[in-house]
Parts: C-alpha cells; sequence; structure tokens
C-alpha cells in the first residue's frame, strides 16, 4: 500500500463522546499520527464503555497518553507537544480552554502553524455559547425533529446523532481546508463548528423552502415532502421504496405496474397533481405492489429503470452483497476482544488509500511511547506516574 495521504499530519485529540472524536476519525483513518490525550483514569466512561460497539468505533487509528490537564506538569506536557503538532482538536465547552489556557491564542503563541478546532453545541460565541451541547437538543432547535415522523405525530428524533456526526465531519472538512489555506500562508488558523450550525445545514432544501421560499416544511412521515411518488409502500411479504418523482419516471413506474391509465387521470397527469393527491395515488400504487413479494419488485422495477430498495435490518444491511463489495466494514485485531469490524469510509481515492491499523487503545497505553518521543527518561516518566500526571 501506499504511504497514507495524511501521514505526515500529528493530530492531538482533546475530544470526548461522539461530534469531537467523528471529527478525528476522519483524519485517523488517512493516515494521521493521532495521540488522544485523556484523563489517567481514562475518558470516565464519556462515549459508552471502553469495549463496548461505539468506542471501539469511534476511537480506532490512535494512541493514547494519560495526561492530567488540571496539574500544571500535564499543560507542560501538552505544550510540548503542541510544538510539533500540525493539529489539535477540543470538544470542552468553550470556556473550559480559556480556564486552562490551552486557548487558540495561548497555544499558537507556542506553534503558529498549529491548526486548532473546536466542536461546541451552538457556537464558540452568541447568547448560547456556554450551554451544554446534546445532539438531541440540536436536532430540536434545528428544525429537524419538526419535519420528521409521521404527520401529526408530533416531534420525532431522527435514529442517528446526526448534528454530533456532521458537526464532527464539518469540523475534520474545515481542518483540512486550513491545512490546505496554511501551505500558502504557512500560518494555522481556529477551525470551528456546531452542533446547532452543522444540524441546519443539514436541513438542505428543507431550510431552503423557509429562507427562500417562506414556507415552513411540515412532517410527511415516508413520503418524500417534495418529490411525488417517493416513499414506502406495503408488498406481499414485507416494505420497499420506490422513488418514482417526475413525468417521466412515473410513467416508468406505471408502465412497469401494468398500471398506465393513473398517468392519463387528471389527479395525477403533472407533478403539482400528484401532490395534491398523494394519499390517493400511494393507495392505488400500493394496490400493486401488495400483490408480490419485495424481492421480484426490486428486480423487476431497478431493471426497468425505476429506482426501488429494500428497507433492511442492520444485519441485512451488512449481508447485502453491493455493501460487501464496497468493503466499507474492515477488520482490526484488539488484543482483548480479538477481531473486530468497524465502520469504515465511504470515500475511496483512487491512488491513495484508508487504513484501519490501529484497535482503539487502552487509557494511557502508549504514554511510555509518547513520552519518550518527547525526550523524558525511564526516570522522568516514572515521576510523572508517581506524582498521578499520567
Amino acid at each position: 500500500m501506499s504511504k497514507l495521504p495524511l501521514a505526515r499530519f500529528k493530530v492531538l485529540d482533546l475530544t470526548r463522546v461522539r461530534a469531537g472524536p467523528t471529527a478525528v476519525r476522519q483524519l485517523a483513518d488517512w493516515g494521521a499520527d493521532v495521540i488522544k490525550i485523556e484523563a489517567p483514569e481514562g475518558d470516565g466512561g464519556l462515549g459508552g464503555a471502553r469495549h463496548g460497539p461505539d468506542f471501539q468505533n469511534l476511537h480506532r487509528n490512535k494512541r493514547s497518553l494519560s495526561l492530567d490537564l488540571k496539574q500544571p506538569e500535564g499543560i507542560a506536557i501538552l505544550r510540548k507537544l503542541v510544538e510539533r503538532a500540525d493539529v489539535l482538536v477540543e470538544n470542552y465547552r468553550p470556556d473550559v480552554k480559556f480556564r486552562l489556557k490551552i486557548d487558540y491564542e495561548s497555544l499558537r503563541a507556542i506553534n503558529p502553524r498549529l491548526v486548532y478546532a473546536s466542536i461546541s453545541g451552538f457556537g464558540q460565541t452568541g447568547p448560547y455559547r456556554d450551554r451544554p451541547g446534546f445532539d438531541q437538543i440540536a436536532q430540536g432547535m434545528g428544525g429537524l425533529m419538526s419535519i420528521t415522523g409521521l404527520p401529526g405525530q408530533g416531534p420525532v428524533r431522527v435514529g442517528i446523532p446526526v448534528a454530533d456526526l456532521t458537526a464532527g465531519i464539518f469540523a475534520a472538512q474545515g481542518i483540512l481546508v486550513a491545512l490546505l489555506e496554511r501551505e500558502q500562508s504557512g500560518e494555522g488558523q481556529w477551525v470551528q463548528s456546531s452542533l446547532l450550525a452543522a444540524q441546519i445545514s443539514m436541513l438542505d432544501f428543507q431550510a431552503a423552502r423557509w429562507t427562500i421560499g417562506h414556507e415552513v416544511p411540515g412532517q410527511a412521515g415516508n413520503d418524500h415532502p417534495t418529490s411525488i411518488p417517493t416513499g414506502v409502500f406495503a408488498t406481499a411479504d414485507g416494505h420497499i421504496n420506490i422513488a418514482a418523482a417526475g413525468s417521466d419516471m412515473f410513467a416508468r413506474l406505471c408502465r412497469a405496474l401494468g398500471t398506465e391509465a393513473l398517468t392519463q387521470e387528471p389527479a395525477y397527469a403533472t407533478d403539482k397533481a400528484r401532490s395534491a393527491n398523494r394519499k390517493e395515488l400511494n393507495a392505488a400504487i400500493e394496490a400493486i405492489t401488495r400483490t408480490r413479494k419485495s424481492a421480484e419488485w426490486i428486480e423487476d422495477l431497478n431493471r426497468l429503470g425505476v429506482p426501488c430498495g429494500p428497507i433492511n435490518h442492520m444485519n441485512e444491511v451488512f449481508a447485502d452483497p453491493q455493501v460487501q463489495h464496497l468493503r466499507i466494514a474492515r477488520k482490526v485485531m484488539h488484543k482483548t476482544l480479538g477481531e473486530l469490524e468497524v465502520v469504515g469510509q465511504p470515500i475511496e481515492l483512487s491512488r491513495t488509500a484508508w487504513d484501519i491499523r490501529l484497535p482503539s487503545p487502552e487509557p494511557g497505553e502508549h504514554s511510555d511511547a509518547i513520552l519518550g518521543e518527547l525526550g523524558y527518561d525511564a526516570a522522568a516518566i516514572a515521576a510523572l506516574r508517581g506524582a498521578r500526571v499520567v
């Protein structure tokens, strides 16, 4: 394998729970040398049990240095690491880094080339700056829960922590942009993302329906809010998704179902008419789809150019031949847990690759090696351990 594309970058990871670790995972999988800095007792269960699936999936490809940042010696070690680092990522509440004197301006004085990334609930400034951030709070404030679920059902959260995950991914994108810009300016900068901003950005066309069209979107359940007919339809043995928006695709679907006459009915003849009569149209389609099994419809509709797919449970997702072909699940050997399969990257490059090289570390597993790289000898490391700095 060619050298991983981010192998030349050193990253200090001061993050916990999900949004921050998600950002760092993006860099680690592509080869960055990541040092996870955590308290001597570990992360204290934040992000789930250390040997649980969530933690193991989030923190692979990192080395762990245990460090007590409440002690001056701990801060001194961090500052030594900053001298040679390219990136530092933190997701403390905004006031914490200033109290510890490890904010961007303080560390920039040590290393002007440092790219410093902060992820927060609501931003580094503003009236909600000091509020604790949590994914579900951002889903609600950012509008996602008002458009999720069945019409009239009341607010519904999405089944993944989408605000956390996207805030982390956007932070990683910002870090890469800052590293590219550094090649021109020679200087690092402060990268910021928040759960609230990330959640609103992910609303995309639903948000634009308000900002441009001044329309307040509501809940549409399993139906696409604007592309009709697109939704979930019952079959003889389950359910399938069909996406047949637009007149051409709708006509193709009707031919596949043997209901060409629907295209001639005024109630379904145009996009606007199909939207106004969505409920009746869905019922007419489902009366046909119920007559055959899901696999039969999926095969026939796709063959005829109509997008159609199964609604898989998680075990079915990873058994799917296309998912296996994509190799998005990769194996790694953990010294205690044995062979694990983690969820990898959805991006492929033609000449360089991402890789799962290391399992998630034990607390402080690499402390001696990392301190040795900083010039501490065995006696100095023993003294730090005796003082519970590491």
